[in-house]
């Protein structure tokens, strides 16, 4: 009698339990609503999932405590998502406490109300919202106080098949705020009241993780200053992006907007300030692009935008739209936010491959530095608005390609040689820049011997017209001669800028660039086989000691014996890591020493007459 004196005192509706444990879960009540919304879509409540072992019992039978936490590690064990786990949830209150309903509900703070998905044991679905400000719903009352409530019948569930069933309530809260409510029915409350319990926090224990790992991904997927997108995120978005332009044969435009005076800003004004000025350019910029357009954090003072189905001169104007927003923008202590270089490149107008494509945006934001600022207005480049060979460009190539090699493993000399084996040669004249802006570029790697190839060229040509050469072979030497060096571009820096004497094995690597440029540069490009005899066999002697193919004499091609002459020569008034460059006297001298053995003695008398004429300071 007194036992039953008890259970009908915990069944009037005002009586309650001991509160629950808190939870520490920061659930996100829209994502976490919108993954209730599919609980029960194809449920069969007599399906077990979770990996669960059930015992079919009757009601008021006594429970197996042990098993009942081996079916809640089971369906720890196996959470994958929240579904399924409502699922499992389910059948192990079905099973084990032979409940007549469970039911969960969320909270949605901004509509005011709990939405509540619950399944009976006739495999019916019922979803349904129950509104904050109903004060008297026993639901309302547990959120309320964030306490158990027990029910002697469940009229607050407004399903009529269930009124007369026995319920509990259990809220589930984080730091003092609910975020949920588990509701079961149960005949026999009062001796499962502690299995509830722990069913229902761990229940919040597994919403919480998936919340956690929900705002992990998020978090790696947004940048925290800016609350754009990530640089991995953005990287993400770029390939589906190029994916579906290439789909559809649309255009994309990648701009990248890098603000100058970082450094400046962080040290005269604090990184606070320089935090400010980033954010100020990044929410301008977001807040003022297309809806499909895609704003990501680039770097640390970097900011690009996707711009699908847009071409060139699209973004361009869409780059000016945006500058002109930031200049009107005012920073304390900094004024109008207009001191940014701006670059843009073009799918599939400037590349089809990613990595490539921002390779130009970012050479074209390094061209865009060098420009400035037009009436307080940033300068913007697109990469059609250069000549790639033009020495900016170029020196803004290596820069990007040089932080590049490191990132990505891509060598400057082999993206050097490709954007040229890809470019469209379209006079004489412009095969001649271009081979000299990519003969400098390799000159570069060695800052003793820059600027050797143009200096080389240019000797050559004064012999060829020395021996009177018609105009079209000077024209050929003069493009040889530029290239003569061209091989080195495979060549291991720790061998070609060794500062000290070659050892046997290092020389026979030295030897293999004449090849290498043929191979690599020369046969590639039909425009250029005329140039192979002069390249390949430059380092040839008249004695038939040099290299690669021990030629001798007059079987050394004139114009390779030429450019021989003009490279040793220059290579002697050179300033080297070991010694200074010699005088022209004492270079002649040289010369005329190894007249006959090394040289075409006919030519170094030539050579030797015109050569105080060509003296260059070095």
């Amino acid at each position: 009698m007194q036992k039953e004196d008890k259970i009908s005192k915990l069944y009037t509706k005002e009586s309650s339990l001991p509160e629950l444990k808190k939870t520490t879960n920061p659930i996100d009540n829209s994502g976490l609503i919108a993954k209730i919304n599919v609980l029960g879509s194809g449920m069969n409540p007599v399906k077990l999932t979770g990996g669960l072992v059930h015992h079919t019992e009757k009601s008021y039978g006594a429970i197996d405590y042990v098993e009942f936490m081996k079916d809640i590690n089971n369906i720890i064990k196996n959470h994958k998502d929240l579904k399924d786990t409502l699922n499992s949830f389910h059948n192990l209150f079905m099973t084990r406490l032979n409940c007549a309903y469970t039911a969960l509900g969320i909270i949605n703070d901004k509509a005011s109300t709990i939405n509540i998905k619950l399944l009976d044991k006739g495999s019916n679905v019922y979803s349904f919202k129950v509104f904050m400000n109903d004060v008297e719903n026993d639901i309302i009352k547990a959120i309320n106080t964030s306490e158990m409530v027990i029910s002697n019948n469940s009229s607050f569930l407004n399903v009529p098949s269930l009124t007369n069933v026995p319920s509990v309530i259990i809220p589930i809260v984080n730091k003092g705020k609910n975020i949920c409510v588990a509701i079961a029915s149960d005949y026999n409350i009062y001796n499962h009241i502690i299995l509830y319990q722990m069913a229902s926090s761990t229940l919040g224990l597994l919403v919480e993780n998936d919340s956690l790992l929900e705002k992990v991904t998020q978090s790696s997927n947004m940048d925290g200053l800016t609350n754009l997108y990530s640089h991995r995120r953005f990287h993400e978005l770029l390939s589906q992006e190029l994916s579906y332009a290439d789909s559809s044969k649309t255009k994309v435009s990648v701009l990248i907007f890098d603000i100058n005076d970082m450094c400046q800003i962080n040290r005269e004004y604090g990184h606070s300030k320089g935090d400010e000025v980033i954010k100020v350019v990044a929410n301008k910029i977001n807040e003022n692009i297309k809806k499909h357009d895609i704003a990501a954090r680039y770097g640390g003072d970097k900011i690009s935008v996707i711009l699908r189905n847009t071409n060139a001169e699209e973004a361009k104007y869409m780059a000016e739209y945006l500058t002109y927003i930031l200049s009107c923008c005012l920073v304390d202590d900094i004024g109008p936010v207009n001191k940014l270089s701006v670059g843009i490149a073009t799918y599939p107008d400037d590349s089809m491959d990613k990595e490539k494509l921002l390779i130009l945006a970012e050479q074209a934001v390094l061209v865009s530095k060098t420009k400035g600022y037009k009436n307080g207005i940033s300068t913007i480049v697109s990469t059609q608005d250069y000549d790639f060979w033009d020495d900016t460009a170029l020196n803004s190539f290596a820069t990007v390609m040089a932080k590049r090699h490191s990132q990505l493993g891509i060598n400057f000399e082999e993206a050097l040689v490709e954007q040229f084996q890809n470019e469209n040669i379209l006079s004489q004249n412009h095969l001649i820049e271009v081979v000299t802006s990519l003969a400098s570029a390799i000159d570069a790697k060695d800052k003793y011997t820059k600027d050797h190839s143009s200096s080389v060229s240019r000797y050559s040509v004064a012999l060829a017209r020395a021996i009177n050469l018609p105009e079209k072979e000077t024209e050929r030497i003069k493009l040889g001669a530029l290239l003569h060096d061209i091989g080195k571009i495979g060549i291991p820096e720790d061998v070609l800028l060794k500062p000290s004497k070659l050892t046997d094995d290092e020389f026979k690597v030295i030897q293999q660039h004449p090849s290498i440029g043929v191979e690599k540069i020369l046969k590639p490009n039909p425009l250029l086989h005329d140039l192979i005899p002069i390249v390949k066999y430059h380092h040839e002697q008249w004695d038939g000691n040099g290299y690669p193919c021990r030629l001798k004499g007059e079987e050394i091609p004139l114009a390779a014996r030429i450019v021989a002459i003009a490279d040793t020569y220059h290579a002697l008034i050179s300033d080297r890591p070991y010694r200074k460059g010699l005088g022209v006297e004492k270079a002649c001298q040289i010369l005329e020493e190894g007249a006959g053995i090394q040289w075409d003695k006919e030519l170094v008398r030539q050579f030797i007459a015109i050569a105080p004429s060509l003296a260059t300071k070095i």
